[in-house]
Formats: structure tokens, C-alpha cells, sequence
């Protein structure tokens, strides 16, 4: 059954169509897309030769082999025709808005000056349902991909620096109890450290930076080591515009937790090394401050670096692949390849401003 409600956002479209847990999403000045429960579709009108009718309690032949029927004409009558139909493209969900939306208030911890003032904007999940055109179940592995939690049944985003600090708290009684990074108690934390920070805030730090886990009734979080560094990394290079990559990596090392090793290729999608230079360095390039479009994607890119190796470039487009797409598709699609020094190399296919 096809039914319309009124949109419940003011830049949302008049209405939204749904078919049982079909949904067309979009604001008046996106391209709508259809939604399922777990994937996305581009909606594109088409034309057909061939008049479609439209008739009540109509069965498709499937139906029509599964029930006895006789060879009778039947009467029916007609409700409408149409000469053309929609046709869908299994799509990327658009989640860019997503981070935009929820970075619009940040969260600086229950005690913040800020959170007692703040007018700002928050997110319910029927308003991120409302407002981004992707799936249910897209939006939901996004908001833990970016770390958010639902705070007050709004959902927010950690301010970095308070993240870092709920992460230092954890990292610093780790090393005072002799813990091992693989069997951190849930517990104890929260013993511990509830005299400087929420149980929720300590819960969901270890969440976003371990894997939970039960060992005798008892719940324990496995740190990973990968992205504590990544973190550190983060917290180092967003003071710098550029850093000298042999300072900045003794730097990092110095600045994670004893016996945690520290390693370039921990930093995919964060940051990148400009080996041409002299001396060498190495700056913040976040995936997820560049275009969603492909094209535009491929133009920030290289207009950024003119030449690009495949190893370089492919943190930052990886996850513009759709289904059965693969990088090196893209890549012949959006550039040139060449051989510079005896190693391939991409440059744009058009002229970059």
C-alpha cells in the first residue's frame, strides 16, 4: 500500500512516500533517492514504448502458477497508464551531512560551560532519518563509525579534545595498574575513574577505542593499539599545517602509551607524506573533509598533488568504490596513468584550476 505523511523538517520535501519499508528521501535541493532498510537507490525517470496499466488486485505470473486458474477472460477495469516509470541504481548512502549536522554541537563533557548555555542544534534518530538520504541501517554503522553517542536521546559528537582526555584517563590508569592493553576491566574503570568523568563518557571512550568482551561474568575491553596511535596522531598534526615527518615521528612515538609502537601505515586516510620535499613531511588529510562526488573528490585530489602513486591515493578514494567496483575502475575512469622514475603514477584526465 502506498501512503504519504507529512515531512517533519522544515527543509524537508512536502512529502515522503513509503511502501511498507520502501522510503524517498531527499531536501528540495537534493536529487531525491529511495531507501530500503539497509541500502540506498538513485531514482531516475524512464521511458517505455510499451502503455503500463494500472489495475486493481493485479497478479504477476509468478502469483498466477501458484494459485488454480481457469482460462477465463475476466473483466476488470483500469485505473490510470503511464508511458514511463522509475528506474533505481544501487547508490553510495549520501553521509556526509551526517558529520556536518551533528559537528554543529559538539559535545565537551556534562560539566562544560558550553553544554549549560548551548541553544545549538541536536539530532534525535527520526531526525537523522528525516534529513540524510541514506538507510536506516547506513546512518546507524555511520554515527559508530564516527564515534557519536546518544546523549539525552540526541545524538552527539565527542569535541576532540575532551575525547583525548577521556582517552588519557583510561591509557594512564592502564599503565598505573600494569594492565594489559588486551584485558581492560570495564569495572574497575568505572571505580576509578567516576570521580572524574561520567560512566557513560568512560563506557563509550572504551567502546570507540576497544573491543568488548566476557570472561568469567566479568566484562573486559580489548584497546587497540592502532587507534590510540591514530588518535595521537590526530591531536599532534591539527596543530600543524605541515611537520617535519622525522621530528613528528619521534614526536608520536614519545607521545603514546609505553610498549605501543607507532607506524606510518596507521595513518591511512588521516594524514600524508609528501616524500618529494626537503627534508621530507607529512600533514593532516582527512578522508572525511573531502568531496562526496567522485569528480569533485578527483579534483581536490589532484589539485592538491599533481602526480598521485596508487598507494597513496587509494585510502582517499576507497570509498568511493560502489558494488563490484574496485579501485583501479576508478582510477582508469578519473585519470592518467604514466610511469615517472620507473613507478606507475596517476594525474588528472582534465585541466585543474
Amino acid at each position: 500500500m502506498l501512503t504519504a505523511r507529512p515531512g517533519t523538517t522544515q527543509n524537508a520535501l512536502p512529502f515522503y512516500l513509503e511502501v511498507q519499508c520502501l522510503v524517498i528521501r531527499g531536501d528540495k535541493d537534493e536529487n531525491a533517492v529511495l531507501c530500503s532498510k539497509d541500502k540506498t537507490y538513485d531514482m531516475k525517470i524512464a521511458d517505455t514504448s510499451n502503455m503500463l496499466l494500472f489495475i486493481p488486485g493485479c497478479k504477476t505470473p509468478d502469483q498466477m502458477k501458484m494459485e488454480e486458474t481457469h482460462c477465463n477472460i475476466i473483466h476488470t477495469e483500469i485505473f490510470g497508464f503511464s508511458n514511463n516509470y522509475w528506474e533505481l541504481r544501487r547508490c553510495r548512502p549520501k553521509l556526509k551531512k551526517l558529520k556536518k549536522l551533528l559537528m554543529e554541537n559538539t559535545y565537551e563533557g556534562p560539566d562544560s560551560q558550553k553544554e549549560k548555555d548551548s541553544n545549538d542544534s541536536k539530532y534525535t534518530t527520526e531526525d537523522l532519518l528525516d534529513q540524510i538520504q541514506a538507510s536506516e541501517e547506513e546512518i546507524m554503522a555511520q554515527l559508530q563509525v564516527l564515534n557519536a553517542c546518544e546523549i539525552g536521546g540526541y545524538w552527539r559528537i565527542l569535541e576532540f579534545d575532551y575525547e583525548m582526555k577521556l582517552l588519557n584517563h583510561i591509557t594512564q590508569l592502564v599503565d598505573s595498574e600494569s594492565w594489559s592493553f588486551s584485558k581492560v576491566p570495564l569495572n574497575t574503570c568505572l571505580q576509578e575513574l567516576g570521580p572524574l568523568e561520567t560512566e557513560e563518557m568512560i563506557g563509550h571512550c572504551l567502546k570507540c577505542y576497544g573491543k568488548k568482551y566476557t570472561e568469567e561474568g566479568e566484562v573486559y575491553f580489548e584497546l587497540s593499539a592502532d587507534k590510540i596511535c591514530r588518535a595521537t596522531a590526530q591531536m599532534l598534526l591539527q596543530n600543524a599545517v605541515k611537520f617535519n615527518l622525522a621530528e613528528f615521528q619521534e614526536v608520536w612515538q614519545q607521545s603514546v602509551p609505553e610498549g605501543v609502537m607507532t607506524r606510518l601505515d596507521q595513518l591511512k586516510g588521516l594524514a600524508l607524506v609528501d616524500r618529494h620535499s626537503r627534508p621530507e613531511i607529512i600533514f593532516l588529510l582527512k578522508v572525511d573533509d573531502l568531496p562526496e562526488d567522485n569528480q569533485e573528490r578527483f579534483n581536490s585530489l589532484f589539485s592538491l598533488r599533481e602526480k598521485w602513486t596508487e598507494e597513496d591515493i587509494a585510502p582517499y578514494i576507497e570509498d568511493l568504490c560502489g558494488e563490484k567496483q574496485t579501485i583501479g575502475a576508478l582510477l582508469t575512469k578519473y585519470s592518467r596513468s604514466s610511469i615517472q622514475n620507473g613507478v606507475k603514477v596517476y594525474n588528472s584526465r582534465r585541466p585543474i584550476s
